[in-house]
C-alpha cells in the first residue's frame, strides 16, 4: 500500500460532529470518510487523479 500523507487539520466542533456521523452512517472511521468526501469533491470538479492511481479498497473477507 502506498504511504500516505499525514497532516494536522483544524475544523470547526459542529463540522468535526456532523464527520462523525457521517462516517458511523457510512461505517467508517472518520479519516476514511474525509479521504471520501475529497475524492469525491475532486471528482466532481474534474481534478481526480486517474483511477489506476488510487490503489482499489481492499475487499471484504468472506469468512
Amino acid at each position: 500500500m502506498a504511504e500516505k500523507k499525514a497532516f494536522l487539520l483544524r475544523l470547526d466542533p459542529r463540522v468535526w460532529v456532523e464527520l462523525e456521523r457521517l462516517a458511523q452512517s457510512d461505517l467508517r472511521s472518520v479519516n476514511a470518510e474525509i479521504e471520501y468526501l475529497l475524492r469525491d469533491a475532486l471528482a466532481r470538479r474534474g481534478a481526480a487523479p486517474k483511477a489506476e492511481a488510487w490503489p482499489a479498497p481492499p475487499e471484504a473477507d468472506p469468512g
